[in-house]
């Protein structure tokens, strides 16, 4: 499959978003890989969303491995990009993978500038009051550290008083506020964000933060590039969290589409042997309401 890195205009000149507020301005690129394609999308699903001429368009932060980054050819690779291209093969369409910062990601599927989130977006409650889901996967997080610092936090009790770094809009980052007015009161972690989990790799490596939470498929990807300059330090994973595909509010026929497609992928092999590969869990539909605050 060829995939190419394209001037976002290019890729659809009626798409609706050429109107940006300010710093809500999203920082996106795009990259359109062709599939061979077998069942067709429900038409239904098609009204009043951004899928036209046989495309989908999918708001990605590829900035984010093992899940979603940039190969070394310059093409979207990772779970979700895998994820997603099969599924836009059993949905008949064409897929624009689109780089965008995670921030700006409910935003952008709101505002109708792509159709799905694919990005390991953790369901939140809140979330749940902006978007619609399509659960996909289950996994947690976990602490690295430098190997170089000499520190090594095996609890989330452990980070208090800590200069803790995170991506931007991490869902543990509530739970870093609950802390500090509870156990962590007299000693607060002190939570650094970044736009990227890469950034927040490097602010750990130079010394800028004490720590690192972050995914713990993402860390275990970092600890191998790295060779040995960073460490898990945790023993076990924290806030196990269900991942959700994101889609704008009240698109239930694209919510139907993509779940009946992800189900076709699970009779098929395919979606099973995605998740073997990349050490996850399926998630139970009673894990999911659950996450969703049901």
């Amino acid at each position: 499959m060829a995939s190419t890195f394209l001037p976002l205009l290019k890729v659809r000149n009626s798409f609706p978003m050429l109107k940006m507020r300010g710093s809500n301005m999203l920082n996106i690129k795009s990259i359109t890989t062709s599939v061979l394609l077998s069942t067709t999308i429900s038409a239904s699903a098609l009204a009043g969303s951004t899928i036209t001429d046989g495309s989908i368009l999918v708001g990605t932060d590829l900035s984010y491995p093992p899940y979603n980054y940039i190969d070394e050819n310059g093409a979207p690779a990772g779970f979700d990009v895998e994820l997603m291209t099969a599924l836009a093969k059993r949905t008949e369409l064409n897929i624009t993978f689109l780089d965008t910062k995670f921030e700006n990601l409910i935003l952008g599927v709101n505002g109708q500038q792509f159709d799905v989130i694919a990005s390991t977006l953790y369901v939140k409650p809140e979330r749940a009051k902006k978007i619609d889901y399509v659960p996909y996967m289950k996994t947690g997080v976990s602490i690295a550290v430098a190997s170089s610092s000499g520190k090594s936090f095996a609890t989330l009790n452990d980070l208090c008083g800590q200069v803790v770094g995170s991506i931007k809009g991490a869902a543990w980052l509530e739970a870093f506020e609950e802390m500090n007015t509870g156990i962590c009161a007299k000693n607060p972690i002190d939570s650094r964000e970044f736009p990227t989990s890469p950034e927040a790799t490097q602010a750990l490596l130079s010394g800028g933060v004490d720590a690192q939470v972050e995914d713990s498929a993402v860390l275990g990807a970092a600890v191998d590039k790295l060779n040995g300059r960073l460490v898990i330090s945790s023993k076990e994973q924290f806030y196990p969290v269900i991942v959700g595909l994101g889609v704008k509010k009240n698109n239930e026929a694209l919510v139907n589409d993509l779940r009946v497609a992800l189900k076709g992928l699970e009779e098929d092999g395919t979606y099973t042997d995605l998740l073997k590969k990349y050490n996850l869990a399926k998630p139970s539909e009673e894990e999911f309401l659950k996450a969703v605050g049901q």
